[in-house]
């Protein structure tokens, strides 16, 4: 009785439930394209009053900047543009791209949230950590890691940053025995991740492990993938990307960048509770780590489990990829500029009177160094774009506005080439920071940290290794460049070359 009953439901009810659940699908994939649309207008309407390039009907502007090399196309469009124009992913995603310092201003000395229309990508990566939260949440984030980067807790990283250096010099000494060009970016991005791991996450072993480096390389490919499905259209949507080979990629390398995420937090809860058992933890400073598990340990603040390891992986990301690029453009300056070099390199020995280490005193006495430190920055600055969402109008210089909700993308890499602000600005000129030259120039024409309250909270972090790093290196190598393999830049999540950064190096000690 009771199957006959299932039997003659069943030919009648699944062509009907088949039939709804269609109807359901179109009607939310309608939904959703009605949505888009009205988005659409509205940054049309927007946009209006902006001039810029012409937009494809279906790519936008994503295609010609790929096909087109990226930051070279961004730059003609600055250059015929002035100040800003629109800039377009896809059919349903556009910004005021903008690049000068008075746009900058009107919008970065606000805080404004990172726009979620780019920033989401990275939530399966890095979480919600501090790069990407906003409002109460990420004031108190940003209240809670601000001491770890006090100048008392940097003081004590200055003989690790150094420590890491020699092993990479060391490496280098190896390498120019069989061949004296050397393709520095991966060195400098496994000395970067060892520092960091050191300074912020109580690394003790030396030397790189095998899940550091599978890191490096996961780290790699996800910065490129990211890059990627910005500038692609169809792949903004998650549940097509994650259909894709690349999204599968993207998790793939997520889930090995979370395998050391969990490595580096399990290890370090050890030699905390060791430490604690065994009652011979001394007075010293609390490392990035030991606060976040100090803080959560102590119930100070509602930081979960989820919290902690976003703000582990934001930190492993931003950490290290961002002083990779920055130490290894800086060299590549100084090999292509060697009357620099020689002058940053006289201006060490000096300060440093045969001595072979780095002191916390040294640093402020390097104002050449800094100078063209400053320098390498203006022109390769680490994060060429950032991306902005307006939570209330902005009213620009001009007379020109946006409304509430419209999307900015800053592009750093043309502000600091900007002509309006920059005599000669492809030159190599470290003269231009000295205090004479800079103190009339705009506050936001230079912003290799971004500006304003979501400004970089490691930038005194990155500084003092910076100094520490290149004066090592330029006190041991002198530098010159290849002529056969130039670095071809390219637009990422940071400034990459797309051939790595080969030098020549010459062994000085």
């Amino acid at each position: 009785m009771v199957f006959s009953r299932l039997s003659s439901w069943l030919p009648v009810s699944l062509p009907r439930l088949w039939l709804w659940s269609t109807a359901l699908v179109l009607a939310l994939g309608l939904l959703q394209l009605t949505r888009l649309l009205a988005r659409r207008q509205r940054l049309l309407r927007a946009l209006d009053s902006f001039p810029g390039p012409p937009i494809h009907w279906l790519f936008g502007h994503a295609k010609e900047i790929k096909d087109g090399g990226g930051l070279d196309k961004m730059m003609s469009w600055a250059n015929t543009y002035p100040s800003a124009h629109p800039l377009w992913f896809g059919r349903f995603v556009g910004f005021l791209n903008i690049y000068d310092p008075d746009y900058a201003k009107a919008v970065y000395s606000r805080g404004d949230p990172k726009a979620w229309d780019v920033y989401s990508f990275f939530i399966p990566w890095i979480g919600n950590g501090l790069l990407v939260l906003e409002g109460p949440k990420w004031f108190q984030h940003r209240k809670l890691l601000t001491p770890a980067f006090h100048n008392e807790v940097l003081k004590s990283y200055v003989s690790l940053f150094a420590e890491s250096t020699y092993a990479m010099l060391d490496k280098w000494k190896e390498k120019i025995c069989v061949n004296k060009c050397v393709e520095i970016f991966d060195d400098v991005g496994f000395m970067a991740l060892d520092t960091l791991m050191k300074c912020m996450f109580g690394k003790t072993n030396k030397g790189q492990t095998q899940s550091d480096i599978d890191y490096y390389l996961a780290i790699a490919d996800l910065t490129l993938l990211m890059q990627e499905r910005i500038q692609t259209f169809q792949y903004h949507n998650d549940f097509l990307y994650w259909l894709t080979p690349h999204g599968r990629n993207f998790l793939r390398a997520c889930k090995i960048a979370h395998d050391h995420t969990d490595k580096v937090i399990r290890e370090r809860k050890a030699v905390l509770k060791r430490e604690e058992l065994e009652k011979t933890q001394k007075k010293r400073h609390l490392n990035f780590l030991d606060m976040l598990l100090g803080i959560k340990h102590e119930n100070k603040t509602n930081l979960s489990e989820v919290d902690l390891r976003a703000e582990v992986d934001t930190f492993l990301f931003a950490g290290h990829d961002t002083t990779t690029s920055s130490i290894s453009w800086f060299l590549y300056c100084m090999a292509l500029y060697p009357e620099h070099q020689y002058l940053c390199r006289k201006e060490i020995q000096e300060i440093l009177q045969g001595r072979d280490t780095v002191q916390w005193e040294d640093l402020a006495k390097m104002t050449y160094l800094t100078l063209c430190i400053k320098e390498s920055f203006r022109l390769y600055p680490t994060v060429p774009q950032v991306y902005r969402q307006l939570s209330k109008p902005v009213a620009f210089v001009d007379g020109r506005s946006l409304p509430a909700g419209s999307l900015i993308s800053l592009h750093i890499y043309a502000l600091h080439r900007n002509p309006t602000v920059w005599t000669d600005p492809e030159v190599f000129d470290p003269q231009r920071f000295t205090p004479e030259n800079s103190s009339g120039r705009h506050p936001f024409a230079f912003m290799p940290f971004s500006a304003g309250p979501r400004n970089c909270i490691g930038q005194q972090f990155a500084m003092i290794e910076m100094k520490v790093v290149t004066a090592l290196c330029l006190l041991h190598f002198e530098f010159s460049t290849d002529p056969t393999q130039p670095p071809i830049k390219q637009l990422q999540l940071v400034l990459r070359s797309k051939n790595g950064i080969h030098l020549n190096l010459k062994r000085l000690t």
